[in-house]
């Protein structure tokens, strides 16, 4: 796509601190740097979000995360854990229409990153779990 910046910094015209490229996805800094190594795994291919994958791009994709995420945690003895986060839709704080996967490094409860989701289990009960399952089966796709 012309106009999408994930697109030019994979072909070149946008430079970017690379730290993996082979001919599925690149891993390179997030500009943001949330903690340090934040990084964004970007496939090459452009695709929307995580809607737009065939199975052969989520195995080339996802298969490359594990690698990428143990040289973000090799290269600083400080990192304790990771956040791997995918976001899809605007609502969802998708800023970039290129599926990419993000990999923040976790330093401490400090470290300026934070997650919160909300415990909403007393609004549910046995019958309304069962009819979510249910919707969900039913729009699985073979």
């Amino acid at each position: 796509m012309s106009n999408c910046v994930f697109c030019k910094i994979i072909d070149g015209e946008i430079p970017s601190y690379t730290i993996y490229e082979d001919e599925y996805v690149k891993a390179f800094l997030d500009i943001s740097q949330a903690t340090p190594g934040h990084t964004l795994v970007v496939p090459k291919k452009h695709v929307a979000n995580i809607y737009e994958y065939d199975e052969d791009l989520a195995e080339k994709v996802f298969a490359r995360i594990p690698k990428i995420a143990r040289a973000i945690k090799k290269s600083a003895p400080d990192i304790v854990g990771m956040n791997i986060v995918n976001n899809n839709g605007e609502l969802a704080y998708q800023s970039v229409f290129h599926s990419h996967f993000h990999l923040i490094p976790r330093y401490s409860k400090d470290d300026g990153f934070s997650m919160h989701f909300q415990d909403n289990s007393e609004k549910y009960n046995e019958d309304a779990l069962e009819q979510i399952k249910e919707n969900i089966a039913k729009s699985m796709e073979e």
